[in-house]
């Protein structure tokens, strides 16, 4: 069953697949994440983390840009301020680290779903999620350097997804990458044709659908804290994290289920 938002005066479609919810950036061709985007991205994320419905988060786009970035002619703009654009660059440059932090943190798993061009903060978006595909035609970059812009906080969701040589590559350069070496990098997870991305995707949606939302959240809020972690913090944190696992209702019906050898009925608890 598939409900569609009214958003028409938006520009994100949101719309429910059974328990996913998928958000397509609806404002082509650049798709930019306009302080208007990434209003509308922020407030989906946010009912979605109290929505006990919603099991995963797709973000996709319409067109051949999944995303192009800042609008600069949004911020262009702004240098007409009187203060010269600051106030609503630092506004705008907080509002993109909370969104993206906000999908680090929800306690779903995000998806990207990409198809076509993923350019600075839109590179920035995929590096953020917590699994990302793409098409073969799919490309990837951040090119702030060729217009005089380091894409520094793109370059923080980029280097902790990739090797330091290879983010400094595509730091440095500002050139695109295409979907195969994306793939190489490690930042995205699978390359598929163009007719069979949405279709991959809702797949992958599924499959972890199906597992005890509990665990699924506990499992990523764990991953992210741990990773930050030298290597015995991280041991004794997630060892902890295990026990604690252990002693929810949904570990016993998972384990038990497995040794009678029967689907599991997930409680969330």
């Amino acid at each position: 069953m598939t409900d569609k938002t009214d958003n028409a005066a938006g520009p994100l479609i949101i719309e429910r697949v059974e328990t996913t919810l998928r958000l397509t950036l609806a404002n082509p061709p650049a798709n930019a994440l306009s302080m208007a985007m990434i209003s509308e991205l922020q407030s989906a994320l946010d009912k979605a983390a109290n929505d006990r419905t919603v099991r995963v988060v797709v973000i996709a786009a319409a067109g051949k840009v999944f995303c192009a970035g800042h609008d600069l002619k949004e911020m262009t703009a702004h240098r007409a301020d009187a203060d010269g654009g600051k106030t609503f660059f630092e506004d705008i440059m907080k509002a993109c680290a909370k969104l993206m932090q906000s999908i680090v943190k929800l306690p779903k798993p995000v998806i990207a779903e990409i198809g076509g061009i993923a350019s600075a903060a839109g590179c920035q978006l995929v590096a953020s999620c917590d699994l990302a595909i793409s098409t073969d035609k799919a490309t990837f970059a951040t090119p702030g350097v060729n217009i005089g812009l380091f894409c520094s906080t793109p370059m923080v969701a980029l280097s902790r997804n990739i090797s330091h040589k290879h983010a400094m590559e595509m730091l440095l350069t500002g050139e695109q990458i295409d979907a195969s070496s994306a793939r190489e990098y490690g930042l995205i997870n699978r390359v598929v044709p163009e007719e069979y991305l949405t279709h991959v995707v809702m797949k992958y949606a599924e499959s972890i659908a199906s597992k005890s939302p509990l665990t699924i959240k506990i499992g990523k809020e764990a991953f992210y804290r741990q990773a930050e972690m030298n290597l015995t913090d991280a041991y004794d944190y997630a060892s902890n994290v295990m026990v604690e696992n252990m002693m929810t209702g949904d570990a016993n019906e998972g384990i038990c289920a497995f040794v009678e050898k029967r689907a599991p009925e997930w409680k969330g608890e």
